[in-house]
């Protein structure tokens, strides 16, 4: 039977009890409702360490208030289920207040990188994601912690932050899983209605075709993009938050595609924002 742990002390001494054994801890953040692709984040922890955390933790310093931190999807009971099922030893899940106390009032921000693509049309994001990471680090005290290649942007900055702040962390980032039809896995998935949901699609399309004319030798940035665009465009629910060429070290927008390059777009489809991207190194 998994543990499910509520209180900072508890995951801490179930910690500090593996760390007299010897054992290896492996961290895998989520805000829960799992689905494959935090399976094989899970799955990878579990081949790389003797025990796992799952985080399963809503937090609302990274949502502005526009935003669904009250409707973001929970299910702590499926949860439970798959990361049993997956071989994790623990469940982190404490509530917010367990999270922030009542005068709390100390962030981690970052000056670089997490002015573009998500941050630049959500401005508090990164400072939530980087603060309550920093804080899952600091209960849990990991030997790896594991984050998905889809939230690519995040992936970065969390290095990023390894690297400033000095954390004994290996940072393991983990394959995009994906529908059968392409569409990259998301919580946030459920929000479609039927006729979303197929036209959802068209975003890994337009990128498969990006990906595609780099393959076949395009090197200009600007021609890779608008032909994502014009694919996006072709899907009548599709509204374009961004499609972006960067530089995946520094995030900088690139002319000419060299190096390793992060294609990233951002699509309302209805009222749903969704998120997807690919590498490319050359």
């Amino acid at each position: 039977m998994i543990t499910i742990a509520k209180t900072v002390d508890e995951v801490r001494s179930i910690v500090k009890g593996w760390r007299k054994e010897g054992l290896s801890v492996g961290l895998v953040p989520t805000m829960g409702f799992l689905h494959e692709g935090h399976k094989s984040l899970i799955d990878a922890a579990v081949r790389d360490n003797d025990r796992v955390v799952v985080s399963v933790f809503v937090n609302p310093t990274q949502f502005a208030p526009n935003e669904d931190f009250e409707s973001y999807p929970r299910d702590l009971n499926k949860d439970a289920e798959l990361c049993e099922k997956a071989g994790a030893a623990v469940i982190f899940h404490p509530e917010p207040s367990e999270m922030y106390h009542e005068d709390y009032s100390t962030f981690v921000d970052m000056r670089t990188l997490t002015q573009v693509l998500c941050g630049k049309t959500r401005p508090i994001h990164f400072s939530g994601v980087c603060t309550v990471v920093s804080k899952l680090f600091h209960i849990v005290a990991p030997d790896r912690a594991y984050f998905g290649q889809k939230d690519a942007q995040q992936l970065a900055v969390i290095r990023h932050m390894v690297e400033d702040l000095n954390f004994d962390i290996e940072i393991v980032g983990c394959p995009i899983v994906r529908e059968a039809d392409g569409l990259a896995k998301s919580s946030r998935n459920t929000y479609l209605n039927e006729e979303e949901r197929k036209q959802a699609v068209i975003l890994s399309q337009a990128l498969k075709e990006g990906l595609s004319l780099i393959q076949q030798g395009e090197r200009d940035a600007d021609k890779v993009k608008n032909v994502v665009r014009s694919r996006i465009g072709t899907a009548p629910l599709a509204r374009i938050d961004y499609v972006e060429m960067v530089d995946f070290k520094t995030f900088e927008n690139v002319k000419e595609i060299k190096g390793e390059i992060l294609t990233a777009v951002a699509v309302y489809i209805g009222k749903t924002r969704l998120i997807d991207n690919f590498i490319w190194k050359g």
